[in-house]
């Protein structure tokens, strides 16, 4: 493993090839939405069902995710499984791709459901993200109340108004890929 490599596009690009459902929220995701705050990792909330949780396990094997701590920059081995996943509030790791942070419940306390209801789905370097919208973002950020997520909701709804003058401020919620071959119709 490689510390200090961020590479976000490399662990979704996992995630997503073992079918986990998950929506990326936090700073990466507000970046991709144009924020021009900067992040070094990846803050996904996946849906929680063992079955994903299974599935999440898998993918951070393939990942080789360790616990991020700072007397250890490789990254602390833990053993992982679906069941042991499903107590976990927040989890801070490292992987071969860079810092992941796996967040089950989210400041503010938005159910999975609803925040994939309204999140957006983005294409970057052909790997399909599903994004937490921008209001929620803010009220994560909000709700956290950190010092950092202070300025953060105030530099997000500063990009929210900006927008809206621009005419972009109703992003149409996330909607399944067309099935192959219905392309035309």
């Amino acid at each position: 493993m490689t510390p200090g490599r961020f590479d976000p596009v490399g662990i979704i690009e996992v995630l997503n090839r073992h079918g986990v459902d998950h929506v990326i929220i936090g700073g990466f995701a507000a970046a991709a939405q144009g924020s021009s705050l900067s992040t070094g990792d990846v803050d996904v909330m996946p849906e929680r069902s063992p079955e994903n949780l299974a599935r999440l396990s898998e993918a951070l094997t393939e990942l080789d995710a360790r616990i991020r701590v700072a007397e250890a920059p490789e990254g602390l081995r833990f053993s992982h499984s679906g069941d042991s996943l499903r107590g976990i509030a927040l989890l801070n790791l490292t992987t071969r791709h860079g810092d992941l942070d796996l967040v089950m419940d989210p400041a503010g306390g938005t159910p999975y459901g609803e925040l994939a209801s309204r999140a957006l789905t983005i294409h970057v370097h052909g790997v399909k993200m599903t994004i937490a919208g921008l209001d929620d973002i803010i009220d994560s950020k909000a709700a956290a109340n950190r010092p950092k997520d202070r300025e953060a909701v105030r530099v997000l709804q500063e990009l929210r108004a900006q927008l809206a003058r621009n005419g972009l401020d109703d992003p149409e919620p996330r909607r399944p890929d067309p099935p192959a071959g219905s392309e035309g119709r």
